[in-house]
Order: C-alpha cells, then structure tokens, then sequence
C-alpha cells in the first residue's frame, strides 16, 4: 500500500520539484514574448490585413510635420534651436511617464517637479554657454547684456552646480519610509532621461549653428531611410531581419540602404547651393545670412567620358565637393544608425508598451521618432569637427573664443599689448 502511494507521488505532476527543476524553471526567459520569438509569415508588414489603413494615418502625419519642418528651417536658426528644445521637453514628459506609478506620486507631492528642476538645471548647464555665446556677438561691450553674458559665463558652472546640488538636497528630505525603492529608481531614472535627451540635443544644436546644412541633411537622410525601409518592406519584404523588430525585413533594410546612400549624395547638391542653409550662425538674429561657403560648397566640373555623354544631355557635371562627404553620412544613415531604432524597440519589449507615447497619430511619440536621430547627430557632430571644419584656427575663431573669455578690459588690455608686440617688430625691421 505505501509503496503504491509513493510509486503515485513519484509519477505526479503536483510532486514537490526537484533543485534541478527549479532550477530549469528559474532560466527560462522573462523576456521572450510570442510575437517576438516565434516569427512568421504573418507578422510581416507585407501581410498586415490593416497595413493600407495604417499607410494612410502615417502619411498624413508626415505630411504634417515635413510642412511645419520645412518653415522651421525657412524662418532659420533660432527657431530651428526652439523645436528642439520644444521636442525635448516632450522627449523628457513621455519618458518620465513610462515608469510613473499614480499611487505612489500621490503620496509624494512635488516629486514630479523635483524632475523638472534637474531636467531644466541640465537644459541651463547645456544650453547657457550656446546662449551666453550668441548673445555677446549680437550686442556691443557697452551694452548691459553683454556684461550679463560675461558674468554668467564665468559663474555657470558654479549656478547649475548649486542648482543640482538644491535638488539633490530636495530629493533626500522628501525620503519616506517604505518608498525608498520607487524614490530611488525614479532618481536614477531621471537621470538615464537627462543624458540620453540631452547628450543627442545638445550636438544637434551645435551643428545648427554650424550650419542649417549640417542639422538638414544627417536628419533628412534618417527620416529617408526610415521611409524608404517601410516602402520596401511594405511590398517586398519576406525575410526577418531582428527579433526586437518584427516586421523590420532585410528586404525593406538593403533597399533603405541603397536608397539613403543615393539620396545623401543628391541631396547634398541641392543643399550645399543656398547660403541660407550653409553660412553658420554667429548670433540669435534672424536676418539673411551672407558669407564666403568655402570650398566644400564651391562646384568642382568634372568632364562626362565620350562614351557616357552621347547617352546623356550634358557634356560634364558639377559636384560639390561636401557631397563626398554627404556618402559617409548616407551609409552611418543606412547601417548604423537603425540600431538606435532596434535599441528603442528592445526597450519598449522590456516594458511591455508598443510606444513611448501617441502624440503623432501612426507614429507613437517623439521619443519614436528621435530614436536613429539622437545616434545620427552625434555622429554628424562628431564627423564635422574630424573631418570638415580645418585642423588651424583661423582668426575668426581665435577672435570668437577671446570674446567668449574675456571681459570688455582684459580684451583692451590685449589690443594694448598686441599693439606693443606690433610695434615692437616693426621697429626691428
């Protein structure tokens, strides 16, 4: 009879688990969800029974945001520096709602503006330079803004750090008692959120004022990879590329790819011809720019083979010397640059949401839309102070960096002095 009982426990599935067991239980993945680890036919975007319903939405809301971008752009670089602080502080709302849990903030009053009072001490720390410089160029020394300029720049540093350090101050005294966890992984969060938004922002800024081209064109080729891929995809694509992304094909990213490469060394022609878009921004004006474009934006004619130009209306061809570079941009568009997308996507899984949020009908939220963008300008950045902007200091330069740290009598201080030296050698000769 015992045995008969302990040959049933044995054979039972509600038997107690072995370690073994457990420990096969504890290794199975928390993350692996149905529609991303079991992949089929259905899951692509070419057989999506609501795909023309979804085209539609999409395209009527990037129809939208490519007019209200294209007056951004006309009305020039100040409001171009507006929308992206505009689409950060949404950045920062959506991102700061993803881990929010209602029940606890009513317990803590004022802990979402404890966030905001780091985001906008990190938007002073990177931004007041940025201004402080464009304010000095804009205004004479005898002005009272420009000694509000120079004592800011001086002080900065010292401000937002006395800031962070009143935050951080706020943060410990509103500490309770059995919200010590969710209060500390908010802290951290907020911080994650700071870099990530404004590490991406405050390049793109930098090469606004470089040049409306250099923010143009990086942007402008990711918005056409991320088109072109869902064209692809949306007719041919068959085969999965990723796991994190589902309906992302290989057919939809090689002809991305092509299509960004090709579009980056056309588009840069188009560009490079307007001094609008070329001549960078010394001041927070919005008057017409005039300047020198240099000889990245001056045309090289190369001379069509005999062969080639019997098939074609012209005899040579004009390009721009920046269209060369606009090819590295174009592939760091089409190669690199999805990743940012792919990470967006993984993250979203880890959560459980489909997007950061719906702002954009068809798209989710700007946190969506920026994701290959924040990867794409800091490259650009990175590409244009390596590889375009001129390893000397011309005089314009070293004339910008002594107006930006020095004040209005140290500055007569080194004409004096220049003029001695100046003097001195003339004597000599």
């Amino acid at each position: 009879m015992n045995v008969r009982i302990m040959e049933r426990d044995i054979q039972s599935p509600r038997s107690p688990s072995t370690p073994t067991s457990r420990a096969r239980h504890r290794r199975r993945s928390t993350e692996a969800f149905p529609d991303v680890m079991k992949l089929n036919e259905s899951d692509l975007l070419v057989n999506d029974q609501n795909k023309y319903r979804s085209m539609w939405i999409r395209t009527y809301s990037s129809v939208w945001m490519l007019l209200g971008f294209i007056l951004v752009v006309y009305l020039g670089h100040l409001y171009l520096w507006g929308m992206i602080i505009i689409i950060q502080i949404s950045m920062a709302s959506e991102l700061f709602n993803l881990l929010r849990r209602a029940h606890e903030d009513k317990r803590l009053p004022g802990f979402r503006l404890l966030n905001w009072h780091f985001f906008f001490t990190a938007m002073l720390y990177v931004y007041g330079r940025i201004l402080s410089q464009q304010i000095m160029h804009a205004v004479t020394p005898e002005k009272f803004f420009y000694k509000l300029a120079t004592s800011f720049m001086k002080y900065q540093m010292v401000i937002c750090y006395f800031l962070y350090i009143a935050g951080f101050m706020w943060f410990i005294l509103t500490l309770k008692k059995k919200m010590y966890k969710y209060q500390f992984s908010q802290y951290a969060w907020t911080h994650m959120i700071l870099i990530v938004v404004f590490t991406q922002s405050s390049f793109t800024a930098a090469n606004i004022f470089e040049g409306i081209f250099w923010f143009l064109l990086p942007a402008s080729l990711i918005a056409i990879n991320d088109v072109a891929a869902y064209i692809f995809g949306f007719f041919f694509g068959k085969t999965p590329l990723i796991k994190l992304s589902p309906k992302k094909t290989w057919e939809g990213f090689i002809g991305a790819s092509v299509a960004t490469v090709i579009s980056a060394f056309v588009l840069a022609n188009i560009l490079g011809r307007y001094q609008w878009l070329t001549c960078p921004r010394r001041d927070l004006s919005t008057s017409w720019l005039q300047c020198d474009p240099g000889p990245l934006f001056k045309p090289e004619y190369f001379v069509l083979p005999k062969w080639l130009a019997q098939w074609l209306p012209w005899e040579e061809i004009s390009v721009l010397p920046v269209q060369w570079h606009a090819l590295c941009l174009g592939l760091f568009a089409s190669v690199i640059a999805p990743f940012g997308g792919f990470f967006a996507s993984g993250f979203k899984r880890a959560f459980k949401i489909k997007d950061f949020g719906g702002s954009i009908p068809g798209h989710g939220g700007f946190t969506d839309r920026m994701d290959c963008q924040m990867v794409m300008a800091i490259f650009a950045y990175i590409y244009h102070q390596s590889f375009v902007i001129p390893q000397y200091y011309p005089v314009e330069i070293l004339l910008e960096q002594i107006l930006g740290s020095l004040t209005f009598e140290e500055q007569e201080l080194l004409l004096t002095k220049l003029k001695e030296v100046i003097d001195g050698r003339q004597f000599q000769n």
